[in-house]
C-alpha cells in the first residue's frame, strides 16, 4: 500500500487535533499520532520522569517510538498531529518519511491570532499536557514570541494545504481523500 503522511503545522488551539480526528474518521486505514495524547499519558502515569527543564525529551521519545512502530509494523496512513512549526525539524521529519516511500502532505493552520486568543480564553481543554506553562494563554504568548518558526512553503512536502478558518477544513479533508484514492 502506498501511504500518506499528513503533518499538521500550527499554534495551540488552531484546530490541529480536531482536524486530525475528523480526517482519521474519513481516511481509511489511517491513524492519528498526537503528542498531546502522549503528554496526557505521561502526566497520568509517569509524571516523575518528566524533565524539569529543557525540551520534553521523554514525550518526544514516546512519539518517536509510536511513529517508528507505525511506519515499520503497520500499514496505515499517518496523521502526525503536533505543532511542527520549526522548518528544520519539519524538513528532517519529512525527509525521514520520504526515505520510507511516503507521500507527504503538510496542513498549515494559519488562523488569525485574535481567533486563537478567543479560543484559548474560552477553552475547557485539560492543562495536564502542559509542563512548563501554567495555561494556554502562556503557550500562545510563547509561540507568538518564537523566532525560529517559518510557515511551510510549496516544495517542502508533496502537497501543501492552508487552513485559514473553519470553512477550509472540509475542502482540505476532501482533497486529501482524493489524493489517497489516486495512489
Amino acid at each position: 500500500m502506498n501511504r500518506l503522511v499528513i503533518i499538521t503545522v500550527g499554534k495551540t488551539h488552531s484546530g490541529k487535533s480536531t482536524f486530525a480526528n475528523r480526517l482519521e474518521e474519513q481516511l481509511q486505514h489511517s491513524v492519528v499520532i498526537d503528542q498531546d495524547n502522549h503528554a496526557e499519558f505521561i502526566h497520568a502515569y509517569y509524571r516523575r520522569l518528566l524533565p524539569e527543564t529543557g525540551p520534553n525529551s521523554f514525550k518526544y521519545t514516546i512519539t518517536k517510538t509510536i511513529v517508528d512502530y507505525a511506519v515499520n509494523e503497520a500499514d496505515c496512513h499517518l496523521i502526525i498531529c503536533n505543532s511542527n512549526r520549526s522548518r528544520n525539524g519539519r524538513l528532517k521529519l519529512l525527509d525521514s518519511f520520504h526515505n520510507k516511500g511516503f507521500t507527504s502532505i503538510l496542513v498549515d493552520f494559519d488562523l488569525p491570532d485574535q481567533v486563537l486568543e478567543e479560543r484559548v480564553a474560552t477553552s475547557s481543554r485539560s492543562k495536564n499536557i502542559l509542563r512548563s506553562a501554567s495555561d494556554f494563554e502562556e503557550v500562545l504568548a510563547r509561540q507568538n514570541a518564537e523566532s525560529n518558526v517559518t510557515a511551510p512553503v510549496e516544495g517542502e512536502a508533496d502537497h501543501l494545504f492552508k487552513i485559514r478558518d473553519e470553512d477550509d477544513v472540509k475542502s482540505v479533508i476532501d482533497s486529501i481523500i482524493m489524493i489517497s484514492h489516486r495512489m
